[in-house]
Protein backbone atom coordinates (compact mmCIF):
# COMPACT_ATOMS: atom_id res chain seq x y z
CA UNK A 1 0.00 0.00 0.00
CA UNK A 2 1.28 3.44 -0.92
CA UNK A 3 0.83 6.37 1.45
CA UNK A 4 0.61 10.08 0.82
CA UNK A 5 0.07 13.32 2.72
CA UNK A 6 -3.49 14.45 3.33
CA UNK A 7 -3.34 17.84 1.62
CA UNK A 8 -1.78 20.47 3.88
CA UNK A 9 -2.31 18.56 7.13
CA UNK A 10 0.96 16.65 7.29
CA UNK A 11 -0.96 13.46 8.09
CA UNK A 12 -0.03 10.31 6.18
CA UNK A 13 -2.89 8.30 4.72
CA UNK A 14 -3.23 5.25 2.51
CA UNK A 15 -3.80 5.86 -1.22
CA UNK A 16 -7.15 4.09 -0.87
CA UNK A 17 -9.89 5.00 1.60
CA UNK A 18 -12.60 2.51 2.51
CA UNK A 19 -16.18 3.78 2.49
CA UNK A 20 -18.51 2.15 5.01
CA UNK A 21 -21.86 3.01 3.45
CA UNK A 22 -22.70 -0.71 3.19
CA UNK A 23 -22.12 -1.35 6.91
CA UNK A 24 -25.38 -2.29 8.61
CA UNK A 25 -27.21 -2.37 5.29
CA UNK A 26 -26.00 -4.47 2.36
CA UNK A 27 -23.29 -5.83 4.67
CA UNK A 28 -24.25 -7.22 8.06
CA UNK A 29 -21.90 -6.91 11.02
CA UNK A 30 -20.03 -10.11 10.20
CA UNK A 31 -19.42 -9.10 6.58
CA UNK A 32 -18.49 -5.59 7.69
CA UNK A 33 -15.92 -6.95 10.15
CA UNK A 34 -14.42 -9.19 7.47
CA UNK A 35 -14.03 -6.28 5.04
CA UNK A 36 -12.57 -4.03 7.74
CA UNK A 37 -10.01 -6.72 8.63
CA UNK A 38 -9.07 -7.20 4.97
CA UNK A 39 -8.60 -3.46 4.51
CA UNK A 40 -6.36 -3.27 7.56
CA UNK A 41 -4.38 -6.25 6.28
CA UNK A 42 -3.92 -4.44 2.97
CA UNK A 43 -2.61 -1.36 4.77
CA UNK A 44 -5.63 0.96 4.64
CA UNK A 45 -5.68 3.39 7.55
CA UNK A 46 -8.43 5.68 6.23
CA UNK A 47 -12.14 4.95 6.74
CA UNK A 48 -15.05 7.11 5.61
CA UNK A 49 -18.50 7.12 7.22
CA UNK A 50 -21.58 9.34 7.63
CA UNK A 51 -24.32 9.85 10.17
CA UNK A 52 -27.00 8.74 7.69
CA UNK A 53 -25.40 5.51 6.51
CA UNK A 54 -27.82 2.73 7.44
CA UNK A 55 -29.53 5.22 9.77
CA UNK A 56 -26.51 5.41 12.04
CA UNK A 57 -25.76 1.68 12.16
CA UNK A 58 -22.67 2.10 9.98
CA UNK A 59 -21.10 4.40 12.58
CA UNK A 60 -22.02 1.98 15.36
CA UNK A 61 -20.41 -0.98 13.57
CA UNK A 62 -17.33 1.01 12.59
CA UNK A 63 -17.02 2.22 16.17
CA UNK A 64 -16.87 -1.34 17.47
CA UNK A 65 -14.31 -2.30 14.83
CA UNK A 66 -11.91 0.57 15.55
CA UNK A 67 -12.05 0.22 19.33
CA UNK A 68 -8.63 -1.45 19.63
CA UNK A 69 -6.82 0.52 16.92
CA UNK A 70 -8.41 3.98 16.96
CA UNK A 71 -5.16 5.95 17.10
CA UNK A 72 -3.79 4.12 14.05
CA UNK A 73 -6.67 5.26 11.85
CA UNK A 74 -8.19 8.33 10.26
CA UNK A 75 -11.95 8.30 10.65
CA UNK A 76 -14.37 10.61 8.88
CA UNK A 77 -18.05 11.29 9.24
CA UNK A 78 -20.52 13.77 7.80
CA UNK A 79 -23.33 16.14 8.68
CA UNK A 80 -25.90 17.76 6.42
CA UNK A 81 -28.57 15.14 5.80
CA UNK A 82 -30.84 13.22 8.11
CA UNK A 83 -32.23 9.74 7.64
CA UNK A 84 -35.76 11.11 7.83
CA UNK A 85 -35.26 13.86 5.27
CA UNK A 86 -32.41 12.57 3.11
CA UNK A 87 -31.96 15.00 0.23
CA UNK A 88 -32.86 18.10 2.25
CA UNK A 89 -29.79 20.11 3.34
CA UNK A 90 -29.51 20.60 7.12
CA UNK A 91 -26.41 22.58 8.09
CA UNK A 92 -27.64 24.97 10.74
CA UNK A 93 -25.36 25.48 13.72
CA UNK A 94 -27.91 23.64 15.85
CA UNK A 95 -27.92 20.62 13.53
CA UNK A 96 -24.12 20.46 13.34
CA UNK A 97 -23.74 20.60 17.13
CA UNK A 98 -26.39 17.92 17.67
CA UNK A 99 -25.14 15.56 14.99
CA UNK A 100 -21.46 15.66 15.92
CA UNK A 101 -22.29 14.47 19.43
CA UNK A 102 -24.42 11.63 18.05
CA UNK A 103 -21.68 10.57 15.63
CA UNK A 104 -19.01 10.62 18.33
CA UNK A 105 -21.20 8.51 20.60
CA UNK A 106 -21.98 5.94 17.89
CA UNK A 107 -18.33 5.74 16.85
CA UNK A 108 -17.14 5.50 20.45
CA UNK A 109 -14.44 8.12 19.92
CA UNK A 110 -13.60 11.55 21.27
CA UNK A 111 -12.81 13.15 17.90
CA UNK A 112 -13.38 12.91 14.17
CA UNK A 113 -10.24 13.22 12.05
CA UNK A 114 -12.27 14.74 9.20
CA UNK A 115 -15.83 16.05 9.50
CA UNK A 116 -17.56 16.75 6.20
CA UNK A 117 -20.42 19.05 5.44
CA UNK A 118 -22.25 16.45 3.37
CA UNK A 119 -23.99 18.99 1.15
CA UNK A 120 -24.35 22.73 0.60
CA UNK A 121 -27.25 24.29 2.49
CA UNK A 122 -28.66 27.34 0.64
CA UNK A 123 -30.81 28.20 3.67
CA UNK A 124 -27.91 28.59 6.10
CA UNK A 125 -25.24 31.29 5.86
CA UNK A 126 -21.88 29.82 4.94
CA UNK A 127 -20.33 31.95 7.70
CA UNK A 128 -22.54 30.18 10.27
CA UNK A 129 -21.54 26.75 8.98
CA UNK A 130 -17.85 27.59 9.09
CA UNK A 131 -18.09 29.16 12.55
CA UNK A 132 -19.71 25.98 13.88
CA UNK A 133 -16.97 23.86 12.32
CA UNK A 134 -14.33 26.18 13.77
CA UNK A 135 -15.83 25.79 17.23
CA UNK A 136 -15.70 22.00 16.88
CA UNK A 137 -12.02 22.22 15.92
CA UNK A 138 -11.30 24.46 18.92
CA UNK A 139 -13.13 21.97 21.16
CA UNK A 140 -10.99 19.13 19.80
CA UNK A 141 -14.01 17.19 18.53
CA UNK A 142 -12.97 17.69 14.88
CA UNK A 143 -9.41 17.87 13.60
CA UNK A 144 -9.98 18.86 9.96
CA UNK A 145 -13.15 20.25 8.35
CA UNK A 146 -14.15 19.00 4.91
CA UNK A 147 -16.75 19.62 2.21
CA UNK A 148 -18.63 17.02 0.18
CA UNK A 149 -20.85 17.70 -2.83
CA UNK A 150 -20.08 21.44 -2.84
CA UNK A 151 -19.57 23.28 -6.15
CA UNK A 152 -16.23 24.92 -6.81
CA UNK A 153 -17.60 28.45 -6.25
CA UNK A 154 -19.04 27.36 -2.91
CA UNK A 155 -15.72 25.83 -1.89
CA UNK A 156 -13.82 28.96 -2.96
CA UNK A 157 -16.24 31.15 -1.00
CA UNK A 158 -15.76 28.97 2.08
CA UNK A 159 -11.98 29.17 1.77
CA UNK A 160 -12.15 32.97 1.46
CA UNK A 161 -14.42 33.38 4.48
CA UNK A 162 -12.27 31.06 6.57
CA UNK A 163 -9.14 33.05 5.80
CA UNK A 164 -10.78 36.45 6.21
CA UNK A 165 -12.24 35.53 9.60
CA UNK A 166 -9.33 33.33 10.78
CA UNK A 167 -11.53 30.24 11.06
CA UNK A 168 -10.42 26.62 10.79
CA UNK A 169 -9.72 26.06 7.11
CA UNK A 170 -11.31 23.48 4.88
CA UNK A 171 -8.70 20.77 4.29
CA UNK A 172 -10.45 17.89 2.51
CA UNK A 173 -12.92 17.68 -0.38
CA UNK A 174 -15.13 14.71 -1.26
CA UNK A 175 -16.71 15.07 -4.71
CA UNK A 176 -18.24 12.40 -6.92
CA UNK A 177 -15.68 11.31 -9.51
CA UNK A 178 -15.40 8.45 -11.98
CA UNK A 179 -14.91 7.85 -15.68
CA UNK A 180 -18.69 8.29 -16.01
CA UNK A 181 -18.86 11.42 -13.83
CA UNK A 182 -16.04 13.85 -14.60
CA UNK A 183 -17.55 17.23 -13.71
CA UNK A 184 -15.02 17.55 -10.87
CA UNK A 185 -12.28 17.93 -13.50
CA UNK A 186 -13.70 21.24 -14.70
CA UNK A 187 -13.11 23.34 -11.57
CA UNK A 188 -13.08 21.34 -8.33
CA UNK A 189 -9.90 19.35 -8.97
CA UNK A 190 -7.96 22.36 -10.37
CA UNK A 191 -9.04 24.36 -7.30
CA UNK A 192 -7.96 21.57 -4.97
CA UNK A 193 -4.61 21.25 -6.75
CA UNK A 194 -3.98 25.00 -6.59
CA UNK A 195 -4.86 25.20 -2.88
CA UNK A 196 -3.20 21.87 -1.95
CA UNK A 197 -6.46 20.47 -0.60
CA UNK A 198 -6.87 16.74 -0.12
CA UNK A 199 -9.44 15.05 -2.38
CA UNK A 200 -11.06 11.71 -1.56
CA UNK A 201 -13.69 11.15 -4.26
CA UNK A 202 -16.57 8.73 -3.92
CA UNK A 203 -18.18 6.33 -6.43
CA UNK A 204 -15.07 5.58 -8.56
CA UNK A 205 -17.01 2.58 -9.94
CA UNK A 206 -20.08 4.62 -10.84
CA UNK A 207 -22.30 2.60 -8.47
CA UNK A 208 -21.17 -0.57 -10.23
CA UNK A 209 -21.53 0.76 -13.78
CA UNK A 210 -17.81 0.25 -14.42
CA UNK A 211 -17.46 -3.24 -12.96
CA UNK A 212 -18.17 -5.17 -16.16
CA UNK A 213 -21.75 -6.11 -15.28
CA UNK A 214 -23.47 -3.58 -17.52
CA UNK A 215 -23.64 -2.94 -21.25
CA UNK A 216 -26.06 -1.80 -23.94
CA UNK A 217 -26.96 -5.43 -24.65
CA UNK A 218 -27.37 -6.52 -21.03
CA UNK A 219 -29.90 -4.24 -19.35
CA UNK A 220 -30.82 -5.58 -15.94
CA UNK A 221 -34.16 -4.33 -14.67
CA UNK A 222 -33.41 -5.72 -11.20
CA UNK A 223 -30.00 -4.13 -10.86
CA UNK A 224 -29.22 -1.31 -8.44
CA UNK A 225 -28.88 1.12 -11.35
CA UNK A 226 -32.44 0.31 -12.43
CA UNK A 227 -34.17 -0.32 -9.11
CA UNK A 228 -32.71 2.61 -7.16
CA UNK A 229 -34.22 5.92 -8.31
CA UNK A 230 -31.18 7.93 -7.28
CA UNK A 231 -28.74 5.73 -9.20
CA UNK A 232 -31.12 5.38 -12.14
CA UNK A 233 -31.19 9.17 -12.47
CA UNK A 234 -27.44 9.46 -11.99
CA UNK A 235 -26.34 6.71 -14.36
CA UNK A 236 -29.34 6.11 -16.62
CA UNK A 237 -28.14 7.81 -19.80
CA UNK A 238 -27.67 5.54 -22.82
CA UNK A 239 -24.14 6.79 -23.45
CA UNK A 240 -23.10 5.58 -19.99
CA UNK A 241 -23.98 1.98 -20.83
CA UNK A 242 -21.98 2.33 -24.05
CA UNK A 243 -19.12 3.67 -21.97
CA UNK A 244 -19.40 0.68 -19.63
CA UNK A 245 -19.29 -1.66 -22.60
CA UNK A 246 -16.23 0.01 -24.17
CA UNK A 247 -14.44 0.29 -20.86
CA UNK A 248 -15.01 -3.39 -20.05
CA UNK A 249 -13.68 -4.40 -23.46
CA UNK A 250 -10.57 -2.26 -22.89
CA UNK A 251 -10.00 -3.84 -19.48
CA UNK A 252 -10.31 -7.34 -20.93
CA UNK A 253 -7.66 -6.56 -23.53
CA UNK A 254 -5.32 -5.59 -20.70
CA UNK A 255 -6.27 -8.64 -18.66
CA UNK A 256 -7.32 -6.41 -15.75
CA UNK A 257 -10.57 -6.51 -13.79
CA UNK A 258 -12.74 -3.51 -14.78
CA UNK A 259 -13.22 -2.49 -11.13
CA UNK A 260 -9.46 -2.45 -10.57
CA UNK A 261 -8.90 -0.32 -13.65
CA UNK A 262 -11.72 2.09 -12.79
CA UNK A 263 -10.34 2.81 -9.33
CA UNK A 264 -6.78 3.03 -10.69
CA UNK A 265 -7.94 5.59 -13.29
CA UNK A 266 -9.30 7.83 -10.55
CA UNK A 267 -6.21 7.32 -8.37
CA UNK A 268 -3.92 8.27 -11.25
CA UNK A 269 -5.27 11.83 -11.40
CA UNK A 270 -2.56 13.96 -9.69
CA UNK A 271 -5.19 15.93 -7.76
CA UNK A 272 -6.55 12.81 -6.06
CA UNK A 273 -5.36 11.83 -2.59
CA UNK A 274 -7.29 8.58 -2.13
CA UNK A 275 -10.34 7.22 -3.96
CA UNK A 276 -13.04 5.88 -1.65
CA UNK A 277 -13.69 2.24 -2.40
CA UNK A 278 -16.71 0.37 -1.12
CA UNK A 279 -18.12 -3.14 -1.24
CA UNK A 280 -20.90 -5.38 0.01
CA UNK A 281 -18.66 -8.40 0.52
CA UNK A 282 -15.05 -9.58 0.39
CA UNK A 283 -15.29 -10.73 -3.22
CA UNK A 284 -16.28 -7.28 -4.42
CA UNK A 285 -13.64 -5.68 -2.22
CA UNK A 286 -10.70 -7.57 -3.69
CA UNK A 287 -11.00 -6.08 -7.18
CA UNK A 288 -10.99 -2.53 -5.84
CA UNK A 289 -8.15 -3.27 -3.40
CA UNK A 290 -6.03 -4.42 -6.33
CA UNK A 291 -5.93 -0.81 -7.53
CA UNK A 292 -3.54 -0.04 -4.68
CA UNK A 293 -0.72 -1.77 -6.57
CA UNK A 294 -1.78 -0.77 -10.08
CA UNK A 295 0.44 1.92 -11.57
CA UNK A 296 -1.32 3.46 -14.55
CA UNK A 297 0.94 4.96 -17.25
CA UNK A 298 -0.09 8.43 -18.52
CA UNK A 299 -0.80 7.16 -22.04
CA UNK A 300 -3.10 4.45 -20.69
CA UNK A 301 -5.03 7.00 -18.64
CA UNK A 302 -5.43 9.14 -21.75
CA UNK A 303 -6.75 6.17 -23.72
CA UNK A 304 -9.28 5.35 -21.02
CA UNK A 305 -10.29 9.01 -20.67
CA UNK A 306 -11.02 9.11 -24.39
CA UNK A 307 -13.75 6.48 -23.90
CA UNK A 308 -16.02 9.01 -22.14
CA UNK A 309 -17.33 12.33 -23.52
CA UNK A 310 -14.87 15.25 -23.49
CA UNK A 311 -14.95 17.32 -20.32
CA UNK A 312 -15.95 20.97 -20.94
CA UNK A 313 -13.49 23.70 -20.06
CA UNK A 314 -14.39 26.20 -17.34
CA UNK A 315 -14.99 29.10 -19.72
CA UNK A 316 -16.64 29.52 -23.14
CA UNK A 317 -13.27 30.17 -24.80
CA UNK A 318 -13.28 26.80 -26.51
CA UNK A 319 -10.26 27.76 -28.58
CA UNK A 320 -8.18 27.43 -25.42
CA UNK A 321 -8.85 23.69 -25.35
CA UNK A 322 -7.40 23.24 -28.82
CA UNK A 323 -3.84 22.04 -29.22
Amino acid sequence: MEYTTLGRTGVRVSRLCFGTMSFGGDADETASAAMFARCREAGINFFDCANVYSQGRAEEILGRLIKDCRDELLITSKVGFSSATFGKPLLSRRRIMLEVERSLQRLGTDRLDVYFCHTFDPNTQTEQVLRAMDDLVRQGKVLYPGLSNWAAWQIAKALGISRMQSLASIEVLQPMYSLAKRTAEIEILPLAHAENLAVIPYSPLGAGLLTGKYSTTRPDKKSRLSANKMYAARYGADWMYKLAEDFTAYARKLGVKPATLAVAWVKANPAITAPIIGARNLEQLEDSLAAADYQMPPDQRQQISALSPPVPIATDRTEESMG
